[in-house]
Parts: structure tokens; sequence; C-alpha cells
């Protein structure tokens, strides 16, 4: 006899109950609503992308996340295993995933936007306002707040390099947490500064080392990430001059003033750096219109945010819960030619994304989610025998036009457990008809949590609605 299979999922993802779901819907459609107020509109991508769409764009690290699929039918005939063969039983792994992978689960939605955009370029207007909810998959260690299987909410506008847009994007983010009522703090940067750090310290060719190292400064510390690119080939000199920018404090007029000074030659190294200045003249630009715009959430400039993706290259956006340890829990920025490497070049763009599984985290822990968000029927018909149930099926299709969920018992089965049903469902009102109120007319209704019960004329669907709505 064959053994009994436990049931199981794989790690880093999980299943959700119908209370959870109409909790996540929730997030969903708040964020969802948001982003049509201000002007983007929804389409939707493949789960699987061609590895070559995909490969390349996140850096090394990125590439090492990426979920693989294996070739449909036997996916290693006629391929030479010898050509990966390093020496000996060892192996190039990544030459061999490659030819007997061809496609890829998509790392974020960010990408496959880009590569949408490209191919559609003659069917769409620019500036192209999109937005996607949508699941990733990444490799991932699975730990608390980081899952394998995660949905993205992304929000993104290409083919405009006005700072307006990001404006909206924080405006957005404002609006989308105070509705959920999160307080969070918006922490923003831009990578022509941190290019211009990787400059004054003498190290230009090193911005990729430097702005890695620094994306990991929350969970490894200052210390660790100075290690880190000493390890990377920084001198102890070009640490020194990084250090303090990485601990400014002040507001963000005083971060700006002090950075400005540094990149116009006031460093150590004396080194001035045009592209640093032009990132403290958007973020100057920026915080302008955040000023004048007017913003409930706390929004700060952060010169040790990084944002670890490679395609960034303006302004950068991390959002954090105020009230509640998890990491961040939404994250974007400006790529000025993302869809260059798909064959269009030149084509500014920026998004940000909200990471749903974490913010449903932050609304679980703090107890935020409406009490009401079940959405239990209102109204149980019982089955007590074949004429009585033909009898209610038109009122409940007449309550159902009506919009009222009802649902009806579909045994005949004894009214204890009916009842029953209707308690584990939180279905407040049953209705129970034999064969005098198929006689009569009648449709008799009783509230659960009140006892009160009331007897309507069948076709008195009006006075059925006040009693139980």
């Amino acid at each position: 006899m064959a053994s009994v299979q436990k049931p199981s999922i794989p790690k880093g993802t999980r299943d959700f109950s119908q209370k959870e779901m109409a909790e996540r819907n929730y997030i969903f459609d708040t964020i969802r609503s948001v982003f049509v107020t201000f002007g983007y509109r929804q389409i939707e991508t493949p789960a699987l992308e061609n590895l070559s769409t995909l490969l390349g764009k996140y850096g090394d690290e990125g590439d090492k996340l990426l979920f693989k699929v294996l070739n449909s039918g036997d996916a290693f005939s006629g391929v030479g295993i010898d050509e990966c063969r390093i020496e000996g039983d060892t192996f190039n792994s990544k030459a061999l995933s490659l030819k007997v992978s061809e496609k890829g689960l998509r790392y974020d939605l960010t990408v496959p936007f880009a590569r949408f955009v490209v191919q559609h370029q003659n069917e769409i207007s620019f500036p192209f306002k999109r937005f996607q909810i949508q699941p990733v998959w990444r490799a991932d260690r699975p730990q608390k707040g980081r899952y394998r299987e995660f949905y993205q909410c992304d929000v993104d506008v290409i083919g405009s390099v006005s700072q307006v847009n990001e404006l909206e994007l924080v405006q957005i983010v404002d609006r989308v947490f105070s509705r959920l009522g999160i307080d969070v703090l918006v922490k923003i940067n831009n990578r022509k500064v941190l290019t211009g750090l990787a400059e004054i310290c003498g190290f230009p060719d090193k911005v990729v080392d430097i702005t890695v190292a620094i994306d990991k400064i929350d969970k490894i510390g200052l210390e660790k990430v100075e290690e880190e690119m000493l390890e990377k080939g920084l001198s102890k000199e070009a640490v020194s001059v990084i250090e303090p920018v990485l601990q400014l404090s002040g507001s963000a007029e005083e971060k700006i003033a002090l950075m400005r000074g540094l990149m116009n030659g006031g460093s150590a190294s004396g080194v001035i750096s045009p592209t640093g200045l032009r990132g403290l003249d958007e973020l100057e630009e920026l915080f302008g219109l955040i000023d004048a715009a007017g913003i409930s959430q706390k929004v700060e400039i952060d010169l040790s945010l990084a944002r670890g993706l490679n395609y960034y290259t303006g302004a950068i956006f991390e959002v954090k819960a105020l009230d509640f340890p998890i990491g961040s829990i939404c994250g974007g920025g400006r790529y000025d030619n993302l869809t260059g490497i798909f064959g269009l070049p030149g084509m500014s763009g920026v998004g940000i994304s909200f990471g749903a599984d974490r913010i449903y985290d932050v609304l679980k822990g703090l107890d935020k989610f409406p009490q009401d968000l079940a959405g239990t029927s209102r109204l149980l018909f019982a089955s007590m025998d074949a004429a009585s149930l033909r009898y209610i099926l038109p009122l409940a299709k007449a309550l159902r036009e009506k919009g009222v969920p009802v649902e009806v018992y579909p045994d005949i089965t004894k009214l204890k457990k009916q009842f029953d049903y209707a308690d584990r469902k939180g279905i407040p009102f049953i209705s129970i008809n034999g064969s005098d109120e198929v006689a009569t007319g009648k449709i008799n209704i009783k509230n659960l949590s009140t006892g009160a019960q009331e007897a309507f004329s069948k076709d008195d669907i009006d006075g059925i609605l006040n009693f139980i709505l």
C-alpha cells in the first residue's frame, strides 16, 4: 500500500484563507483606487519571461535570486554538459543552467514593464502611466517579512523627465498609507549623489560596489559596510570620505548644503563632481515640490539610501513603517535608460513598488484591518424538503440581483446542522420555510443575534431588504 503523502508547500510561500484574502483584497483595492486617482491604468505581464529579458538587469546578486524554469520535455537531452565542465566533476552551474533553461519567473515588475513598453511602443501614448498588481518570485532565504513568492503593486510613468512625476509618487505613498492608517517614513536619495560620492572619494569605477555595500547599512551596520568597501578595494582614505556622509543629520536643506560643499571640491580629495551636483539639484527641486504640495507623512533625505538595483539613475525612494519592526514596505526610483537594453534608448521613467505582503504584516501586527472585511453572506435559506427548496430559489435569485449575498443550504438535513453552519460562517439571518409557508406564500426570516423573527410576503423584496440590511 502506498504511503500517504503529507501535504506541504515550498518554503517562502503561503496559503491564504478566506479571511486573509479579504484582508489582502482590502490592501489591493486601496492601492488600486489611489493609483487610478492619479491617472494610472492597469496592465499585466506573464509570470514567465525569457531569461534574456531578466538576466543582467538586477546586478550579480539579483541574478542569483532568479528562479529559472527548465525547458519543457527532457531539458538535458542533447546538452553538451562537458562544455560546462571546469575540472573533474566540477561544472560551471551558470553556463549549464542557461543551456537547459530559457525562461524564468519574473523577479520584479519593472523590467517586464520596460520590455512591454518597447514591444508595444507604437500602441501606447507617452508619457505612459501604468500600474501592475501581480506576484513576483525570488530565490531568497525565507525569513520574517521576506518571502520567495510575494505580490508587488507597481506604479510607473515612462517618457517624462519632470520631477513632478517623483512628487506624484510621494503623494501616492502619502495617500495610500494615510488611508491604511500606517505612519511611515519616506526616505529619498539620488543615485547621482552616490555616483558623485564615488568620484570625490577617488574610486569612480567602484560606484556599484559602494552602493551595494551601503544598501546593507540597516541590516549589518556602518562598521560592516566599511569592512565590505575595504574588501572591494577601496582605500581607508576613501572610506573616511564616505563615512561622515552616511551619518549626516539635519533638515533636507542642511543636508543638501553640506553635500553641495563636498561635491564642489570641499572633500579631502578636492575633486569636483558635476554628476553629484546635478543629483543635489534634483533633490532640491523635488523637496521644493514636496513642501509646496503638503505631505502628511514624514519625508526626509537619507544619504545612506542606495537601493541596490543597477538600473536606478536618479531619485530613489524607500518607505519604512514607523510603529512596526519590518524591512522597507515600499521602494523605487528613476531609471533613465532601462528600455535601451530592449532597443528603445533615452526613455526615462520613474516608479515605485508597494510590498503588499509586508504591508499585510504591518496591518496585522498593528491590528489596523477593518473588522467587517469578511464579506459573509447576509442570509441563509435553510433546506427543509424538495418543495420548499424550489419555493425559495426565485427569492434567492431576486436578492442576489439586488447585490445581497445569500446562500441556500445545499443538503436537506437537520436544522441544528444548518444553524451551526450559519453560526460558524457568521451569517446573521436564517430563513426557514416549510409546507405552511409554501401554501400561504410567506417567507420567515430570523435574526440570529437578537432572536427577532418576522414573516414577509414572498414578493415583499423591499421589506425583506429592510429587515436583513
